[in-house]
C-alpha cells in the first residue's frame, strides 16, 4: 500500500478507528488490536477507548501467526467467540452483527461469510478452539489449519455483498472497497 494501512482514511476516521467502532457496534464486548511496526502511531486513534486492549507484537516480522497469537493471549477468559479481522478488511456493521448473531445462535465452531462461492472474512471462532488457535504456525498456514480441520462444523453464511471478500493490499483495492461501501 505504501503507507500504514491502519491509518488510512476510512469513513471520516482512520481505518483502525472504523474497525474498532464497527466491531463494538456489532456486539463485540472486547476488541483487541495487535500492533507491531510503528505501533504507537497505529494505536493512537484508539488509545484509551473503553473495551479496547492493545497487544504489542515485537515479533511481527516473523509472520501473521505471531500477531494472531499475541491478540488471543489478551482475550478475556469469559469470551464465547473470537472474531479475527485484519485492519485492511473493513466490514459494515450490519454484516458483522449478522455474522456474530448467527455464530452465537448456531453454536458452530467456526462461522464465516461467503459470497459467490468464496469464503470471506471475518472468521469467527468458538472460544472452545482457543488451544488450537494458540498452536497455529506459519508452516501450518496459520488459521487455515484450524479452519480446514473443522470444515464440517463451519457455518458459511451467504452474504449478498462482495465486500466480505475485499482485502486492501493496493491503492486499487482501496478504491474498490470504497466503491463497494458506497453501494451499500
Amino acid at each position: 500500500m505504501g503507507r500504514l494501512k491502519a491509518l488510512l482514511p476510512w469513513r471520516d476516521k482512520t481505518l483502525i478507528a472504523y474497525q474498532v467502532e464497527s466491531l463494538q457496534e456489532a456486539g463485540a464486548d472486547q476488541v483487541v488490536i495487535v500492533v507491531g511496526h510503528r505501533w504507537e502511531e497505529v494505536e493512537a486513534p484508539v488509545r484509551g477507548l473503553p473495551g479496547v486492549d492493545t497487544a504489542v507484537n515485537p515479533d511481527y516480522l516473523q509472520g501473521k501467526t505471531t500477531s494472531i497469537k499475541a491478540g488471543l493471549r489478551l482475550v478475556t477468559p469469559s469470551a464465547q467467540a473470537i472474531v479475527v479481522l485484519a485492519v485492511d478488511q473493513p466490514r459494515p456493521v450490519g454484516i458483522l452483527k449478522a455474522l456474530i448473531d448467527a455464530h452465537l445462535e448456531r453454536d458452530n465452531l467456526i462461522t464465516c461469510p461467503e459470497h459467490g462461492g468464496h469464503r470471506g472474512h471475518p472468521f469467527i471462532f468458538s472460544a472452545r478452539l482457543m488451544p488450537e488457535l494458540l498452536a497455529i504456525t506459519e508452516e501450518g498456514q496459520g488459521l487455515r489449519e484450524v479452519v480446514d480441520r473443522h470444515r464440517e462444523n463451519t457455518f458459511r453464511m451467504e452474504v449478498d455483498n462482495p465486500i466480505v471478500n475485499a482485502d486492501m493490499n493496493s491503492p486499487e483495492d482501496l478504491k474498490e472497497a470504497e466503491r463497494l461501501f458506497e453501494a451499500l
